[in-house]
């Protein structure tokens, strides 16, 4: 397992135009299996989600996170282009139905140096209601 520094920027976009933006930096652990990416990271105070512990898995142009949180409640997304999935988001107030269409996953990480830039574009509906298009970026340093 090697220490690494993440930088997640997330933005949406709702139907009424408006945006929220939202760019943290965290300390988290980087480590390989089965030709895959794993990246675990404590979740903060300005992500929304304290206590909560995020695992990335990258594969090839695929990304999967997947969130627990201290009383068991979390989510978990899956992320490849033009693929559509579902989950229920598990929240304190009750499990919500969450659907996804990824429009585009670019993956410039690199294998060597264990550095790069994971970006995703993909709408997202919770429980019918809400919806809004979200990018997502990580950056490994």
């Amino acid at each position: 397992m090697r220490d690494i520094t993440l930088k997640i920027t997330g933005k949406q976009v709702y139907d009424t135009h408006e945006e929220d933006q939202m760019e943290f930096v965290t300390e988290g652990q980087l480590y390989e299996r089965n030709n895959a990416i794993y990246m675990v990271y404590d979740e903060s105070e300005l992500s929304g989600m304290a206590g909560c512990k995020t695992t990335l898995k990258l594969a090839g142009d695929t990304l999967r996170m997947k969130r627990i949180g201290q009383s068991g409640a979390g989510t978990e997304m899956y992320f490849e282009e033009n693929k559509r999935f579902s989950s229920t988001y598990s929240t304190p107030y009750g499990p919500m139905d969450l659907e996804i269409l990824t429009r585009s996953v670019v993956n410039d990480f690199d294998m060597e140096s264990l550095s790069g830039r994971i970006a995703v574009c993909y709408d997202v509906s919770l429980q019918g209601m809400a919806e809004g298009k979200n990018k997502l970026e990580i950056n490994v340093m």
